[in-house]
């Protein structure tokens, strides 16, 4: 008896990237995804402001990014799940993104064991020497039967 069921990892990804509401009313958009990597953007939208007299995007939204980043990159692991959850994410912001400009998070599974995926993700604006955040994050893993 196998407790995995194969699968397109990279379409299940991307379909349930592309399926997330929020994922669509933030404008995320999914650049690359494969082998447990996911590069996801997100246009600069001025209704995702936290800060009105600077512009800069709010911190919530940064965070929605990079979870639904890592999340992806988990589900895009030739190893990994029928489906997964976050357990925890932790992020450090080192900058305010730039008013104006867009965001990529981009995110690497790096480690699966039989129930729990590790990930780190950076995420960037058009400085890409200088990280707006990074994080890293524990996910479900969740096989199918």
């Amino acid at each position: 008896m196998t407790d995995s069921v194969p699968k397109d990892t990279t379409k299940l990804a991307r379909q349930f990237i592309e399926a997330i509401p929020y994922a669509r009313e933030l404008g995320m958009n999914l650049e690359e995804i494969s082998d447990g990597r996911a590069v996801i953007s997100m246009a600069y939208n001025k209704d995702l402001i936290g800060d009105p007299e600077s512009g800069v995007i709010h911190g919530g939204a940064v965070s929605a990014l990079m979870d639904t980043c890592a999340g992806a990159a988990v589900m895009s692991h030739p190893e990994t799940p029928f489906s997964t959850a976050t357990l925890d994410l932790r992020i450090d912001y080192m900058r305010s993104a730039t008013p104006g400009h867009a965001i990529t998070a981009i995110a690497e599974c790096y480690h699966v064991t039989r129930t729990v995926a590790f990930v780190r993700a950076t995420t960037l604006d058009e400085d890409t020497d200088r990280p707006v955040a990074t994080a890293t994050g524990t996910f479900t893993i969740s096989r199918g039967k």
